[in-house]
């Protein structure tokens, strides 16, 4: 069993920036670590996907702003969200899979099996 925590969410202006940190309890070190975010009425989408600190999907619509990395000593995934738009303002989730054959998709909601509680952020402009 995996359970996760996430912080450090709260309120930034457009342009500003924010870390996220999700603690982990349990064996995480053989699993894919993520983050996800969703707004009301709309579905949860992929961030990022990281196996380790070499191995990271990001989805488009963060690539070259967010940074998600993993602290394998503290059982701790990050992500550092630069350039914040009012368009990232959701509730952002932390999401665990441990390691196992098949196909699936890195950055599919479905794709995972521990979920946190989320953080709100929220980007005014």
């Amino acid at each position: 069993q995996v359970q996760l925590v996430e912080s450090g969410g709260g309120s930034v202006l457009a342009g500003g920036s924010l870390k996220l940190s999700c603690a982990a309890s349990g064996d995480t070190s053989r699993t894919y670590m993520a983050w996800f975010r969703q707004v009301p009425g709309k579905e949860r989408e992929g961030v990022a996907s990281v196996l380790s600190n070499a191995d990271v999907v990001y989805a488009d619509y963060v690539k070259d702003r967010f940074t998600a990395s993993r602290d394998n000593a503290k059982n701790t995934l990050y992500l550092e969200m630069r350039s914040l738009k009012p368009e990232d303002t959701a509730l952002y989730y932390c999401a665990a899979r441990p390691i196992r054959g098949g196909r699936w998709q890195r950055l599919h909601q479905g794709s995972y099996d521990y979920w946190g509680q989320g953080t709100q952020v929220a980007v005014s402009s």
